[in-house]
């Protein structure tokens, strides 16, 4: 089968490579639409030593070739997609429902370790108990979006945003819109959004999911944001996370608001305290999603709650990756979600 595979800091390359084998353990998969996604970009910008060779691709749809041991509930053509994570089953988290907690919940995940190629390949391979039977009522562009929305309800989740609250996403790429959407069915009255990329702000003002967008090099932007807000936001979602939003996200907060942080940075920064502790804010960090919230977002696509595919651009072969890559980490280009179509 083809298949991309991480070839070097910044490249890319279309290989043949053995598909995966029907071993009677895991669901083969041949895949119909693969997202990328920002944790895909990371990787591809500076990939350690180990992400050598390795499949991206853990947001997808596809139908089932072999459903393993999934035989009395899948058939073969059925339309799927899957949680790509690993969680073991057995520790305090997952007993809980907690699974993006658990400490192994990223070894062996699909997509991001290099014994378990990801969907960006004709074919891919899931534990049975991670795959999703995809309703009639959800295409295949949409199935393959499941995953960014659920990390993005994650987040509205942790956030608690309830009925009249105001709403500052950082953030305008597919999890900071997704947000904007998740706060709005959860109630929220004002919903604002901070995007650095020009052709990305205005395509967050196009779908509409915020009454504002606002450009983070505005040197005016807390005193927009406080006006905009009439005093400030109650709840603040920041997809982005540096040493700027994350300061912008405590001097936007209301006394007693609520920061997630939903983006990763691994540098150390300093940051406002005195407001934190003079504020009272709750700061937490948001990790992927539980199975449950998952099925919601299923559910909520299914109803009609949520337009997914609007923020898909037209989708693009195995071939095109690295310019897909390449365009997505540019700064300057509108597309929101790229997928590839194997």
């Amino acid at each position: 089968m083809k298949a991309v595979i991480v070839d070097g800091e910044k490249k890319l390359s279309v290989i043949e490579k053995e598909m995966p084998i029907a071993d009677g353990e895991r669901v083969v998969i041949k895949v119909t639409a693969a997202g990328i996604c920002g944790s895909d970009l990371h990787i591809w910008k500076s990939p350690q030593e180990f992400q050598r060779g390795l499949v991206m691709g853990h947001e997808f749809s596809g139908t089932v070739v072999d459903p393993g041991p999934l035989k009395d509930t899948l058939s073969i053509g059925d339309r799927v997609t899957a949680l790509p994570l690993n969680p073991c089953g057995n520790c305090e988290p997952c007993k809980k429902g907690n699974i993006n907690y658990c400490p192994s919940v990223w070894i062996e995940s699909i997509g991001l370790d290099v014994r378990t190629p990801g969907s960006m390949a004709e074919y891919t391979s899931v534990r049975p108990d991670m795959v999703r039977k995809i309703p009639d009522g959800i295409n295949d562009i949409e199935a393959a979006m499941i995953e960014p929305a659920a990390v993005a309800l994650h987040a509205v989740n942790l956030a608690n945003v309830g009925i009249g609250d105001k709403v500052l996403v950082i953030g305008t790429g597919i999890i900071g819109l997704l947000s904007a959407v998740m706060a709005r069915i959860a109630g929220a009255s004002y919903i604002a959004i901070i995007g650095r990329n020009t052709a990305r702000n205005n395509k967050a003002i196009e779908m509409g999911d915020a009454e504002d967008v606002f450009s983070s090099k505005d040197t005016d932007l807390i005193n927009k944001l406080i006006k905009s807000s009439n005093g400030g936001f109650d709840k603040v979602i920041d997809t982005a996370v540096s040493e700027d939003t994350l300061n912008t996200d405590i001097m936007a907060a209301v006394s007693g608001g609520k920061i997630v942080l939903v983006g990763v940075n691994y540098a150390k920064f300093p940051i406002l305290s005195a407001l934190i502790v003079g504020r009272e804010l709750n700061i937490v960090g948001s990790i992927a999603y539980t199975s449950e919230e998952f099925d919601d977002c299923m559910a909520l696509i299914e109803k009609g709650k949520i337009d997914l595919e609007k923020y898909a651009s037209v989708p693009i072969k195995l071939e095109g990756a690295q310019e897909a890559f390449e365009k997505l980490s540019s700064g300057v280009n509108q597309d929101v979600k790229i997928l590839i179509k194997p």
